[in-house]
């Protein structure tokens, strides 16, 4: 007969000494068959790779976009944890103007400061753009509005966590002879050292990978010899990882057994943020491997820097507005590209002055600008929402 597993006979916290080096190896071996991803166009050390064109195809169609979603979240939750969207960016020119904006950020803050950080390389082995969201957003709103507007993006993102998410991202540009990172997870419990996870009980361990989703843009070409990111399919199922990935067996591992695909420009990749993986070594000579990393967070959750959508929003309305009214972009990549700026979720808010009025929550300030860009509201009217919206969520 089988043992009953009541509540208390289940361990609820993890112990120091939990996550076993021969489990997780044992985990580890496992395929991706071609009947697990039907919409793949290829299978390459077992990561799904997929074709921007045949998701753009999918993307207005109701029923095969649910079925091209529920693939990628089961291959992100329980497959190899990655996918790669080859021309996931239909318009290069779109990425390169990005990329210009992007080397302009980088100049302009090594002037006055030095420049960004990086979590887990070595100082001065790579160029970083915290916030990259707002200040690309800020700089060139038109381009902001194109790159985003990415029917790729926003439906990786919504396998992932579903309506309402809210977009981050960080330039990271490795620089040739920029070494690589130490393996790891992400944020959240990924952002915390391995004592300090213990603070959490298993099922908050469980549940961290599902309220972020990592991406990154590929901003040139990335030949192996340029260092593209180390992955290690399958890891994301080891519930102890946030707790033992940092022991010496376990890097160990990773270091024989981690894959890498090369990248083209304007190529997507995705993986759970629970996925042991390392930007690699950049032994080029001259490949400056400039990648826009998307951490992208549900509603639910507490995305990783703040980010100041009130201003996003007001610079990016009038080139959506104009754009609407040129026809020069679909109303899919409308709201792609105001889901990627505007806070999707009504709550935090105060109650008294922001009730909810014939629903359950009020309206967000996407909401406020899709209702606006349907209208032709003026952008001194959507400023004019905007403003009042914000004293009405203050404490």
């Amino acid at each position: 007969m089988d043992e009953v597993r009541t509540p208390q006979a289940v361990a609820r916290w993890l112990d120091e000494t939990d996550g076993c080096l021969d489990v997780f190896v044992n985990q580890l071996d496992a395929e991706t068959r071609a009947t697990d991803v039907p919409h793949a166009i290829d299978i390459q050390k077992n990561i799904p790779i997929y074709s921007g064109d045949n998701v753009r195809e999918l993307a207005s169609d109701v029923s095969r976009r649910r079925a091209l979603l529920s693939e990628w979240t089961a291959v992100l939750a329980n497959g190899a944890g990655a996918i790669v969207i080859k021309q996931g960016m239909a318009d290069l020119d779109v990425v390169d103007r990005a990329s210009e904006v992007f080397d302009s950020l980088i100049q302009q803050e090594k002037a006055q400061s030095g420049g960004g950080g990086d979590h887990f390389a070595k100082a001065g082995s790579n160029d970083r753009v915290w916030n990259a969201l707002e200040k690309h957003c800020l700089f060139d709103p038109a381009n902001f509005a194109r790159y985003y507007s990415s029917d790729c993006i926003a439906m990786a993102a919504e396998a992932w966590l579903g309506r309402g998410y809210q977009m981050t991202a960080q330039v990271n540009r490795v620089n040739p002879g920029g070494t690589a990172q130490t393996p790891h997870r992400d944020y959240h419990l990924g952002f915390m050292l391995p004592s300090q996870t213990l603070d959490f009980p298993r099922h908050v361990h469980a549940m961290s990978p599902f309220l972020t989703l990592q991406g990154a843009v590929a901003h040139c070409d990335m030949p192996l010899e340029s260092g593209p990111t180390q992955l290690l399919p399958f890891s994301q199922r080891f519930l102890e990882g946030y707790l033992a990935f940092t022991r010496e067996g376990f890097q160990d591992h990773f270091a024989t057994h981690h894959v890498q695909l090369p990248l083209s420009k304007g190529d997507l990749l995705f993986f759970s943020p629970a996925i042991m993986h390392a930007a690699g070594n950049n032994v080029s000579s001259d490949i400056f491997r400039m990648a826009n990393l998307l951490q992208i967070s549900s509603a639910f959750g507490r995305a990783m820097e703040n980010i100041n959508r009130h201003r996003m929003c007001l610079a990016l309305y009038p080139v959506l507005l104009q754009a609407q009214q040129m026809g020069s972009i679909r109303a899919g990549e409308v709201r792609n590209a105001v889901h990627s700026c505007a806070e999707g979720y009504a709550f935090p808010t105060n109650l008294d002055r922001d009730p909810p009025i014939g629903g359950l929550a009020p309206k967000s300030q996407a909401d406020l600008i899709l209702d606006a860009l349907d209208n032709a509201l003026g952008a001194d009217e959507i400023a004019d929402q905007l403003d009042q919206l914000k004293q009405r969520q203050q404490p």
